[in-house]
């Protein structure tokens, strides 16, 4: 994958905000897991932007994305649940997802930051 450019700015939110108080992979996980519950608004639109291997979805599917995933699932990359043709979901990588529709420019921004993360090279 291809690295983006350093976003100082983001890079500043991402460690004042998200991992401020994160010491290792484990806690890195668990504080963008915490954030990212905490910051978006579920539900809101998403379209598939990457096709992955453990995901059924193709690029361009449209999905609406319900909630995070459990702690267990986030513990190497963040899972969000979207609507799927089962009662409880599906878990499918957050990056994979980029945002159509939000209710806030916070969760747009939000998962934006998790793009630039991945983006970067940046791993727990």
């Amino acid at each position: 994958m291809t690295r983006i450019e350093k976003d100082e700015v983001r890079e500043e939110r991402i460690h004042m905000e998200i991992v401020v108080d994160a010491y290792g992979p484990e806690e890195q996980a668990m504080s963008w897991c915490y954030y990212l519950n905490d910051v978006l608004q579920f539900p809101f639109l998403t379209r598939c932007i990457a096709k992955r291997a453990i995901s059924p979805l193709r690029v361009g599917d449209e999905v609406e994305v319900l909630g995070m995933a459990s702690e267990n699932e986030c513990q190497h990359e963040m899972f969000v649940m979207i609507r799927w043709d089962r009662e409880d979901g599906l878990g499918v990588p957050l990056s994979q997802l980029a945002v159509i529709h939000a209710d806030d420019e916070q969760t747009r921004e939000a998962v934006e930051d998790w793009h630039y993360w991945v983006g970067r090279g940046y791993e727990f």
